[in-house]
Parts: C-alpha cells; sequence; structure tokens
C-alpha cells in the first residue's frame, strides 16, 4: 500500500500570527496572478494551488472563484 505523504503550505515570515486568513487570500491571488502569467498549463503554479488549497476554507475559494467569474473580485489579480 502505498504511504500517504500530508503537507501544507511552509511557514512565512510575513504572517507570525496564528490567524492565517491573510495568509490564505494571499496564497489565493499568488496561485491566480502565476496562472495568468505562465499559463494553466505551467506546472510551476502548482505549489500555489496546493497552498492556498491546505489553507483557505473552501467555502471561502468558491465564492472568490464565483467573484472572479462576475469580475467582483476585491483583490488585485
Amino acid at each position: 500500500m502505498a504511504e500517504i505523504e500530508l503537507k501544507t503550505a511552509p511557514a512565512d515570515f510575513r504572517f507570525p500570527t496564528t490567524n492565517q486568513s491573510r495568509h490564505c487570500f494571499t496564497r489565493y491571488i499568488e496561485f491566480h496572478r502565476c496562472v495568468a502569467a505562465k499559463g494553466e498549463e505551467s506546472g510551476d503554479c502548482e505549489r500555489f494551488a496546493k497552498y492556498y488549497r491546505s489553507l483557505c476554507p473552501g467555502e471561502w475559494v468558491d465564492k472568490w472563484n464565483e467573484e472572479r467569474e462576475n469580475g467582483t473580485f476585491p483583490g488585485p489579480l
């Protein structure tokens, strides 16, 4: 049987507190900026996807994805 290795986003000095909301939001934005710059087929962006998926609640991601589709996302993409 294959062993599963679980990982989360590495520690980031920009977010020293236990509240990881801003860390989650920043990683989400970094992923979408990377995709915009390198294309969806680029594997370089996958680490950002893993980071935000491990940090962000699914409801937030769903809401942000919907806002991006509607052009109402508040962050800088």
